[in-house]
């Protein structure tokens, strides 16, 4: 072999090693590229309501405090002066809190048995389960059995049909997974948080959910729990207090011109849970016992046949 023919066989050796040495990294760069976050499994929090996000406007609050300062989980007195509300939205917000000021309960998707639409589950659920699917994510609540679906990489129909957890589709951008909701059917108990904020057609949600630090997102949970007081602690839903990995941040954002003068924003902190996740079902029952008197049921003075 001539010293050219050689010095050829050798860079073509070469060569063959070094795209050989280079392919595993191209697979890896593909794989990292479909690479999705696992948000599945179990997660819980301590409190309900929602977080308020640094420099965005507020969502609406409790205005009836304990003697501690927190808020007061058996009086929800929302925040009817909160400048996010168009008047119509306001008067409800304020009906509901004279309910509640009464000693009564206003009727709510938790105590009518009623759809938990969005973001009412993220303000009232204390436990969820993520599944994720190729072309599905499924949360799943621990309170009375409900249960949301997501389609991954869809379109919204070019008509919606408005129906009660809206029709939501998803995507991945990196770290996080987007989800965008419309066509939120409206019904006698359809509102957005405990203290009956309501929607309107136009509802349109941007949720963002994310893993974040342990450490921060238990600085976070509990710095709310201290402000709404402590929910769900030693029964059906308990925090794992030993549990040291990330921790699942959802951020959303509601832009709604029907119900609302701005857009805003607010988010929620999960913590992975400990224990067994008990079934916890919705019963309907006019004796409303907490109160010791029966739920007015409509009656007429004859006979319809």
């Amino acid at each position: 072999m001539n010293g050219i023919a050689g010095a050829q066989r050798r860079g073509w050796i070469v060569g063959a090693i070094l795209s050989a040495a280079a392919l595993p990294g191209s697979l890896a760069a593909e794989a990292a590229a479909d690479a999705v976050p696992d948000f599945s499994g179990r997660w819980g929090r301590n409190a309900f309501n929602f977080e308020p996000l640094p420099g965005q406007p507020l969502p609406v609050d409790n205005l009836k405090r304990t003697p501690t300062g927190q808020q007061d989980n058996n009086a929800l007195v929302g925040d009817h002066k909160n400048p996010i509300l168009k008047p119509h939205a306001a008067e409800i917000v304020r009906q509901k809190g004279e309910i509640s000021l009464s000693g009564n309960a206003f009727p709510d998707p938790s105590n009518q048995c009623f759809p938990y639409q969005p973001p009412f589950a993220l303000s009232m659920q204390l436990g969820l389960t993520i599944l994720q699917e190729k072309d599905q994510i499924t949360f799943l609540y621990n309170q009375d059995d409900q249960v949301r679906r997501v389609r991954l990489n869809s379109t919204h129909p070019a008509k919606v049909t408005p129906a009660w957890m809206g029709d939501s589709i998803g995507h991945y951008e990196g770290d996080t997974l987007v989800i965008d909701t419309v066509g939120m059917k409206i019904g006698p108990h359809s509102m957005v948080d405990r203290y009956g904020t309501p929607h309107s057609a136009a509802f349109h949600m941007i949720e963002r959910y994310r893993l974040i630090d342990g450490a921060a997102a238990k600085e976070a949970a509990e710095g709310h729990m201290k402000q709404n007081g402590a929910a769900g602690l030693g029964g059906n839903i308990a925090v794992d207090p030993e549990y040291t990995g990330n921790g699942l941040e959802v951020q959303f954002a509601i832009d709604d011109p029907g119900t609302y003068t701005m857009p805003w924003s607010a988010k929620v902190t999960y913590r992975r849970l400990s224990g067994s996740w008990a079934e916890q079902i919705c019963a309907e029952n006019t004796r409303e016992y907490y109160d010791d008197k029966s739920t007015p049921v409509p009656t007429a003075n004859r006979p319809d046949f």
